[in-house]
């Protein structure tokens, strides 16, 4: 992806708002976030690009103001794991970033994404400058390590209706009061590392029970509280 054809035409002032706002940000002077954003691009990236490739140079951070953004891994015979779902307020790249290794997964707009794009040259200094950053990227780092050991526990001890379950009451959080969630069957088996058919046929099941219904791409949760008691029982 040519990140550059997507750069929106954003003030420096907004810019620093839009630091200003973000959580990795936030705590920082406005002096601090004046220099961000002289350095900084904002990128509109249209649902289903991608960002990045594993293996690729990492050489920017990117933290995303709006939209969902899917990070995965994908093996040599095209199956893909699913490792991480980034929202508004939250940060990716971070890793490659740091250690100036190449990119260790996929990344791609979940939604259509709004990001902040900051390049390595500009990062580290403000790291080594500001240690308020440095220990806010190291509670990421934490977080993102947990999140991952709970992954491998859910696929090493939880079925797949437990699985997908807990992965359709998560992002019923941010659908709203429809909990109507725009999804594929495709999208969704990647997020819960199950094929499509073994996702399709266990979500008609739960239609048959009255649990969800499905139109289209879109499945709209009809009882979270059966979800909920199945992915406790599991």
């Amino acid at each position: 992806m040519d990140l550059d054809r997507q750069a929106s035409s954003v003030s420096a002032l907004a810019k620093t708002a839009i630091f200003r706002r973000h959580e990795l940000f936030q705590a920082l002077g406005p002096e601090v976030c004046e220099q961000l954003a002289a350095h900084a691009k904002i990128k509109d990236v249209p649902r289903g690009t991608t960002i990045f490739m594993k293996g690729a140079a990492g050489t920017c951070l990117f933290a995303v103001c709006r939209g969902v953004v899917l990070v995965t891994n994908t093996s040599s015979d095209g199956k893909s794991l699913f490792l991480n779902e980034i929202k508004e307020g939250e940060i990716f790249g971070e890793i490659a970033l740091l250690d100036g290794q190449p990119r260790t997964a996929d990344a791609a707009a979940f939604t259509d994404c709004s990001l902040i794009v900051i390049e390595r040259r500009d990062f580290l200094p403000l790291l080594r400058s500001n240690p308020d950053v440095m220990l806010k990227l190291v509670e990421i780092l934490c977080s993102r390590l947990r999140r991952t050991t709970e992954q491998v526990e859910d696929l090493m001890f939880m079925d797949l209706r437990g699985r997908l379950a807990k992965t359709l009451l998560r992002l019923s959080q941010s659908a709203g009061d429809d909990r109507t969630l725009d999804i594929s069957q495709n999208e969704l088996s990647q997020m819960v590392g199950l094929s499509r058919e073994m996702i399709n046929k266990q979500l008609q099941v739960w239609v048959r029970e009255g649990y969800l219904k499905i139109e289209r791409r879109r499945l709209i949760i009809l009882q979270p509280q059966a979800l909920a008691d199945i992915l406790t029982a599991s």
